[in-house]
């Protein structure tokens, strides 16, 4: 054990020795490195960061909530377009026939969405989404209210005009004041507000509560046509614990189907959409850009991986003497390959150092600027300090290996 503590930490000078010696030589060998790691590693960075943010705005719609709509979430190749574009608009009917019928929903409910511009003495937020939502809504999705409360039932039944809004809303309109209690306008119709979301931050799916504004169902019919596909009608099932999504789906299957009067032989005309659907399709995505960049970062680090191998043919050359001289007194075949293997790793393990360090900055960065959330993680991290390991190797190989077989009178004399 100690022999190798020797080896390493001889080879360990001589690499440093070699930095010294020809900087830029060796900095425009690490460069080829670090580029492939900074390439390979920052694309991986990115996709999982992408992936987990993408995953998370998908996770808040709910693993166990099947969505009934008119369009599918993925298209099959050999459907016509035509068929979607007939398809009927989910209703309250169907709704209430859900929630009558069905055994395995837990909850049920109904919803519509349009873009208004919510309003406060002086005060403006444009290009908001009003949602118009039934009284089980809070059943099916968890609401998180930092201030207020939610729609009573005679409240949402009753169609009263009152509204719960997001955070960002309440801070445009609101500023440091209480929202609760105030009234607000929007699609000029008077609301008073009776909660507030707790900040969700930003969604890719952009479903955040941030800037939305929900109000009863009942409310929303009496100056919005609420089966229009402008508003896009649809209806959110929540499973029963134990009862798995395709339990539920095949019993919507059937509810539906019936509330429609499809003949058995009929195709569906309605969709049931689920969040594994958005998983897999964005699963997809990101295998395509992984494969990317490998490739990508595959061809960068190859050019480092030749400039490692040159400068360590070179280094060979140059210490050829010396090689010589260490043989001449009893050093082994092995103790030369591992001097020169070990420094060989040792530049691209320093190469790929380099490269990870300019992710991490890169990624403070871009969490301090944006609310895009980009972390580095250690399986990342690994993965770039094993390429590099695995490129040192490969590249010092032969120069190791031609280095450990000259003979040492020749050596010498070639000194």
């Amino acid at each position: 054990m100690k022999l190798y503590i020797t080896l390493l930490r001889e080879s360990l000078v001589f690499a440093l020795q070699a930095l010294r010696v020809n900087r830029l030589r060796t900095v425009l060998s690490l460069l080829g490195v670090t580029i492939g790691i900074f390439a390979i590693i920052s694309v991986y960075t990115l996709v999982d960061s992408l992936e987990n943010n993408i995953k998370g705005s998908i996770e808040s719609l709910g693993d166990n909530v099947i969505f009934v709509q008119k369009w599918p979430w993925t298209f099959g190749q050999d459907y016509p377009w035509w068929r979607y574009i007939n398809r009927p608009l989910p209703d309250l009917d169907e709704l209430h026939a859900i929630q009558k019928k069905s055994k395995y929903a837990q909850a049920a409910c109904f919803m519509i969405g349009q873009s208004a511009t919510a309003e406060y003495m002086d005060n403006a937020f444009e290009d908001i989404e009003l949602a118009a939502i039934s009284y089980d809504y809070n059943r099916v999705k968890d609401l998180q209210l930092s201030r207020g409360r939610y729609f009573t039932i005679s409240e949402s039944e009753g169609g009263r005009p009152y509204c719960m809004i997001g955070s960002d809303i309440a801070d445009v309109l609101f500023g440091m004041v209480n929202p609760v209690g105030k009234t607000i306008e929007v699609k000029r119709q008077k609301m008073k507000v009776i909660g507030v979301f707790t900040r969700e931050g930003e969604s890719f799916l952009g479903n955040s509560q941030d800037q939305q504004i929900y109000i009863p169902i009942n409310f929303a019919r009496k100056f919005t046509d609420i089966s229009s596909s402008r508003v896009n009608p649809f209806i959110m099932v929540k499973a029963l614990p134990g009862i798995s999504n395709s339990q539920l789906i095949d019993e919507l299957t059937g509810i539906m189907r019936s509330m429609r009067r499809l003949k058995p032989k009929s195709d569906d005309n309605f969709a049931l959409n689920q969040t594994s659907m958005l998983t897999n399709t964005f699963g997809k995505l990101f295998d395509v850009l992984g494969i990317a960049g490998s490739i990508i970062g595959f061809f960068s680090i190859l050019v480092g991986g030749f400039s490692i191998a040159n400068i360590m043919f070179v280094s060979v050359k140059e210490r050829t003497g010396l090689i010589g001289i260490q043989k001449s007194l009893g050093a082994k075949n092995y103790f030369i390959l591992f001097q020169f293997l070990s420094e060989a790793i040792f530049l691209c393990l320093l190469g790929g150092l380099i490269g990870l360090l300019v992710i991490y900055l890169l990624t403070v960065a871009i969490n301090a600027s944006t609310t895009f959330f980009v972390v580095l993680t250690l399986q990342n991290t690994l993965i770039g300090l094993g390429i590099s390991i695995g490129i040192g190797t490969i590249s010092g190989i032969w120069p190791a290996f031609s280095a450990s077989r000259l003979d040492p009178v020749e050596a010498i004399r070639m000194n």
